[in-house]
């Protein structure tokens, strides 16, 4: 499992730092305003769907389905199977997007209520959001196609294929923007043709891999598909609840000044490098990996397994969320506070930074507890979970929001995801079916104190450097982070966590 993390984490990490280059390129062309506020939310809402149908809830059902009749029946059947739920996922999608296109602004209406009385932002919402939301289409078709390839140990193309939407969004702020009415416009449009390479990318190598097999044919409901249905819903359920959050985040911003909407999504964005490199590798490579274990009756098996993905979330995330909150203002200086976008505008970004840092090491959890419920084939479970968390963010939120502004609302929902860790990790607990082993434990207390000596370290060397701009200020930023890289490691390497050995070992 761990060099599959690996697998995935690198180009997972790859496409986070050219995602970081697309975002400042997009800062300094559209600062923290109207048209950022547009642009981030036009792109949010296909991704509120993907994450529904084509991420979480599906592939949830999906894999393990994939995996066991792949397994038990050979690759024929299993092609068949991934054929026909393409053809269902296909034509379900089509609709919603062709409804969504025509009714747009009654949509923005609900989801974006701060901005109706604005003719030109709304308008503007609007237009860009029919542009971007077919790419939800093609990016469920592509996740579709990746729980394929994730299902078969080829986790490399899959994990590569957001480095066509990064690239996209650059080529096109640079190619289109003289021929639309803004740089808001180009990244919409850049984001719309990405879906449509990113699908081809993995399509092909499914082909390689042996796995090829129509996205759309004849529909047809067997007794697999319909198994796959009825174990996605519940899931689909508390996706939808998840995403009902998210939707309330902007339902929330949108109340708020411009700029609230970009500052979050900038911020969100630093937070989600080792959100991505990490959790999204943990979890992609363990479910299918506790699903092989589980249909086997390898029981003890599938617990070590859990414990160390646990361990190496907590090894790399806990260093992250430290390193993160005393950071935030160089980080986010040095890599947006430049063109469109002003010195204030990177403060407010940095504070609510360090609030989405807060929650980092639970984001991660979830990815590595969750699968422990979706390779028993109980999504049910984590739909009561995710109601009550949808409850603590909004009411965390709607609270926070006259003190703190949008802060509030990145805190709201590290809060929240601490909530969702605690009863998945519970839950798990109680049914026997997850219990922390004696080198986690161990280990845990040594991860914490490496990391509060590495942030007490950074934090206090960063004190007495004085104020840099331009190339300085990133090679202050680099020594920063290479003293504080030294300083967890060697702590971690002399308290006995983490050894270097192990894990070269374990990436062999």
């Amino acid at each position: 499992m761990f060099r599959n993390v690996l697998t995935i984490g690198g180009w997972t990490f790859a496409s986070r730092i050219l995602g970081f280059l697309r975002d400042m390129l997009i800062a300094a062309t559209l600062g923290a305003g109207p048209l950022a506020d547009a642009f981030f939310i036009a792109l949010r809402l296909p991704n509120l769907f993907r994450r529904l149908f084509g991420e979480g809830a599906f592939n949830a059902a999906f894999v393990p389905a994939f995996t066991g009749m792949l397994t038990l029946e050979g690759p024929k059947r299993a092609r068949d199977l991934a054929e026909r739920m393409s053809t269902l996922m296909t034509l379900w999608l089509l609709l919603l997007v062709g409804l969504g296109i025509v009714f747009m602004p009654q949509v923005m209406r609900v989801l974006t209520p701060g901005l109706v009385d604005d003719l030109y932002r709304f308008e503007l919402v609007v237009e860009l959001s029919r542009i971007t939301f077919p790419y939800l289409l093609f990016i469920c078709l592509t996740a579709l196609v990746s729980g394929v390839l994730n299902a078969v140990d080829r986790f490399a193309m899959a994990a590569g294929a957001p480095l066509l939407f990064n690239l996209f969004a650059i080529v096109s702020l640079f190619a289109l923007t003289p021929y639309v009415a803004t740089p808001a416009h180009a990244l919409a449009w850049g984001t719309m043709a990405s879906g449509v390479a990113q699908l081809a990318l993995v399509v092909v190598a499914c082909r390689r891999a042996g796995m090829g097999f129509r996205l759309i044919s004849w529909p047809r409901v067997t007794p697999e598909t319909k198994q796959v249905v009825r174990t996605m819903v519940p899931g689909l359920l508390g996706a939808s609840i998840t995403q009902l959050s998210l939707a309330i985040d902007i339902f929330i911003a949108s109340l708020l000044p411009a700029g609230a909407v970009a500052m979050l999504n900038y911020a969100d964005r630093v937070a989600q490098l080792p959100l991505g490199v990490v959790g999204a590798a943990v979890g992609t490579a363990l479910l299918p990996l506790l699903s092989r274990q589980l249909r086997a009756g390898r029981k003890l098996a599938a617990h070590r397994s859990m414990n160390r993905a646990v361990e190496m979330s907590l090894a790399l995330t806990l260093p992250a969320a430290a390193a993160l909150m005393v950071l935030a203002e160089p980080i986010v200086l040095a890599l947006f506070q430049r063109g469109a976008m002003t010195t204030e505008a990177a403060h407010a970004t940095a504070a609510a930074l360090m609030a989405y840092a807060a929650g980092l090491p639970a984001f991660v959890l979830v990815k590595a507890f969750a699968p422990g419920f979706f390779a028993r084939g109980d999504t049910a479970t984590p739909v009561k979970i995710g109601i009550a968390v949808v409850v603590v963010n909004l009411s965390i939120s709607l609270t926070l929001i006259h003190v703190l502004a949008h802060v509030g609302i990145a805190l709201a929902t590290s809060i929240a995801a601490w909530v969702n860790t605690a009863l998945l990790c519970a839950i798990l607990a109680r049914r026997g079916q997850w219990l922390a082993d004696r080198k986690l434990r161990r280990n845990l207390w040594r991860l914490l104190l490496a990391s509060a000596v590495m942030a007490a370290l950074v934090a206090a060397l960063s004190s007495v450097m004085p104020p840099t701009a331009g190339i300085w200020r990133w090679l202050e930023l680099g020594l920063l982070v290479v003293v504080g890289l030294a300083a967890y490691f060697g702590m971690t390497q002399a308290l006995g966590a983490l050894k270097l050995t192990e894990l070269l070992r374990r990436g062999r």
